[in-house]
């Protein structure tokens, strides 16, 4: 499959058309119809009563426990653990087409070589995994480090012989391509020889199960322990996590993720039904990893060992952390006994005993407030002033949000400071070109302040054939109120495309800086069907829009009079302006 370029929108229209979100969602979720809509129990909450209804004139679907909803490809997203582009291939799928790139034949010729070099990684996977079979020390190795024959075969475990080359093996790839898939290396005298040698191997998956690169152990003693494949490519260290396709595909409801170090800690959790370890490759967790974490669960346990190693790994982890949190997510360390590894920890006490253990990890503010308590004295002025000072240079990462308030109101509370000095000096911690992040959690109405503007879009992105009262963009435009940008854009979308659905039109500001807004607008659902009800609804907040520019306009003529003195243009105007407040009953 070609993968360069992005996906069009037109295609992505297409396709919400052709499947249906009731057969979609049908097909993992018991199905109730209710008059227009269907219902469920929600997926992604417990709850024994439905709260859960999916719309298949909408093609859109919601939950009024959780707030979660959106489109076919929003619920793969959720339900299926997919990235957005996963997705939108797996309902390609079902429908039998292909997924089109936009610029696709204009791709570099470096990206279309991808291809290659993946069928060239997955067919050492391949052989490395025959050579485990036909190596009995290696088989062994496994057997005496408690690997049963399916976790082998479910990590594609395999050996990489000292006697037989790789590179014999794929010699059809050609030299240069075995050199760029970090295979082999040429040395300074030319010479190309493999990489890997004598060493367990541990095939890394992407997201899409495609294998990028490897892990090899080295079986008895010798340096390194361990030895990873270089950059390539396709493969990138400080982007991509070990098991975590694995724990995608054997964990059925996501929910949690616990990082820990090695290949071995998170194939021997996996064993003992852990399946939801992950682990970094050789590197720090990066800021990369941290996003896709909290993208995909609501909450992450970092466990390390509680070793000076692995409080300064912890450190990084939460340093890296802090500009990704938001509300909704959680992060806890877990830090397991001296000299104890995830590995040796899970065959000592078992699962029920080792996720028990959760329960007593540090959340990261805990843990943030301890490191900080333990760094400095605060029995003394100086002390305080220093904790203040290092916690303020933190929250000053963070995105505006309310575990920051909670924590700045701790450090003023610990240090003795008035919560107003701590304020102003966070200010002046913050990065001069940062911008204010706001909470991105699911918000009920209570969160949000209703304006008419909001109001009208919420209403159009449920009934997009109320765009027919609204105007043209061009006018809406002109009027000069917060939220009229958005609301523009979605009249023009939907002018462009008549026929389109809530889905569709929520897609349509996919990975957009609109996004976040119009979700949560989406779960703002008008309390009846009754049409004549909605349109009036929809025409009191375009009336009410006009009421406060008007309005604006209006004060801002009266104060140039009193100031500079009007035109003939401007007073006439205002006289004009004066009699429309005065039919909209201002």
């Amino acid at each position: 499959m070609n993968t360069a370029g992005r996906i069009p929108k037109e295609f992505i229209d297409q396709l919400l058309n052709r499947v249906d979100i009731v057969d979609v969602v049908g097909s993992r979720v018991p199905l109730k119809k209710a008059g227009r809509e269907y219902m469920a129990c929600c997926p992604f909450h417990n709850e024994k009563t439905p709260s859960f209804t999916v719309s298949p004139t909408k093609q859109f679907y919601h939950c009024f426990g959780c707030g979660v909803h959106g489109s076919a490809i929003s619920f793969l997203m959720e339900y299926e653990h997919l990235e957005y582009v996963e997705a939108i291939e797996a309902l390609a799928r079902t429908v039998g087409v292909q997924v089109p790139r936009e610029g696709a034949d204009d791709a570099p010729k470096r990206k279309r070589s991808d291809g290659s070099l993946y069928h060239l990684l997955e067919d050492a996977a391949v052989w490395f995994q025959g050579q485990l079979k036909q190596t009995s020390t290696a088989l062994e190795y496994l057997q005496q480090r408690g690997l049963s024959a399916d976790i082998i075969t479910r990590f594609g475990l395999g050996y990489a012989p000292a006697a037989i080359s790789l590179g014999r093996q794929l010699a059809h790839y050609g030299e240069e391509k075995l050199i760029a898939s970090g295979m082999s290396i040429r040395n300074d005298a030319g010479r190309v020889y493999d990489r890997f040698r004598e060493r367990v191997m541990f095939p890394i998956r992407d997201r899409r199960g495609r294998v990028i690169g490897f892990g090899g152990r080295i079986m008895g003693e010798g340096s390194p322990k361990y030895l990873n494949s270089p950059e390539t490519e396709v493969f990138h260290k400080g982007a991509e996590l070990y098991g975590l396709f694995e724990a995608r595909q054997h964990t059925r409801k996501l929910e949690r993720l616990l990082v820990v170090e090695g290949y071995m800690d998170v194939i021997a959790l996996a064993q003992y039904g852990v399946t939801y370890a992950v682990a970094t490759l050789g590197t720090a967790t990066t800021p990369e990893h941290i996003k896709q974490l909290l993208r995909l669960v609501p909450e992450v346990v970092f466990c390390f060992d509680g070793d000076r190693a692995g409080r300064e790994a912890a450190w990084r982890a939460l340093e890296n952390a802090l500009p990704e949190l938001r509300d909704d997510k959680e992060i806890r360390f877990l830090f397991l006994p001296q000299g104890e590894d995830p590995d040796t920890q899970i065959r000592q006490v078992g699962q029920e005993a080792f996720e028990a253990s959760f329960a007593s990890a540090l959340t990261l503010s805990a843990y943030l407030s301890s490191v900080l308590q333990e760094r400095y004295n605060i029995s003394t002025r100086e002390g305080k002033s220093h904790l203040l000072s290092e916690g303020l240079k933190l929250l000053a990462t963070m995105p505006v949000i309310l575990l920051r308030e909670q924590l700045l109101g701790e450090l003023s509370t610990l240090t003795n400071t008035p919560l107003e000095v701590a304020r102003r000096h966070l200010r002046g911690n913050a990065p001069v070109s940062a911008e204010v992040t706001y909470n991105r959690s699911r918000l009920g109405d209570q969160d949000v302040r209703r304006t008419p503007a909001r109001h009208a879009i919420a209403l159009l992105l449920h009934y997009p054939v109320l765009v027919e009262l609204a105007g043209s963009a061009e006018q809406i435009l002109e009027y000069d109120l917060p939220g009229m940008n958005l609301l523009a854009a979605v009249v023009e979308n939907i002018d462009e495309h008549p026929h389109i659905h809530t889905a569709g039109l929520l897609e349509r500001f996919r990975q957009t800086e609109h996004e976040q807004v119009l979700m949560r607008l989406s779960s703002w659902r008008p309390e009846t069907d009754d049409e004549a009800v909605i349109r009036r609804e929809f025409s009191d907040c375009l009336q009410q829009i006009r009421r406060q520019a008007n309005q604006q306009r209006l004060e801002a003529l009266l104060h140039r009079e009193r100031t500079e003195g009007l035109s003939v243009q401007e007073r006439h105007d205002l006289l004009c302006l004066l009699s429309e407040l005065h039919n909209l009953g201002v």
